[in-house]
């Protein structure tokens, strides 16, 4: 997603975070690498992060890493069903793993590091 489709949670963000004023880009009163930089570390539930990448914004790794607990969890337990079943019973369903924001339901992961420094550079001059 492009920089200029969140510009007003950017702004948002640099005023509730840091207290600069995005206009202060635009006076010369802050340079163009400390805007990037302060992009860059904005924190995980900002605005422009949110709005950028959805809920994943809003997983941590300790998020993840309960995710997978419960995941492994559960297929603990099923395997320890489907071994101790009649054998006339039919096999257990296997587990769903646990949602993640940014994955597909078939695993695969769709990562976003935040807008690169050649989108910064074309959105703010």
């Amino acid at each position: 997603m492009l920089v200029e489709e969140h510009a007003e949670a950017l702004e948002a963000d640099l005023l509730r975070y840091y207290g600069v004023d995005l206009l202060d880009w635009y006076r010369d009163e802050l340079s163009s690498r400390r805007l990037a930089v302060l992009v860059r570390q904005l924190p995980r539930d900002s605005a422009f992060r949110l709005a950028q990448e959805g809920e994943a914004a809003q997983w941590s790794l300790t998020d993840h890493l309960l995710a997978a607990v419960v995941d492994h969890l559960a297929i603990t337990n099923w395997m320890f069903a489907s071994v101790n079943r009649d054998e006339d019973e039919p096999a257990p369903e296997p587990p769903r793993p646990v949602p993640r924001p940014g994955a597909d339901p078939d695993g695969s992961a769709d990562h976003h590091d935040g807008p690169g420094p050649s989108e910064l550079a074309r959105f703010f001059g």
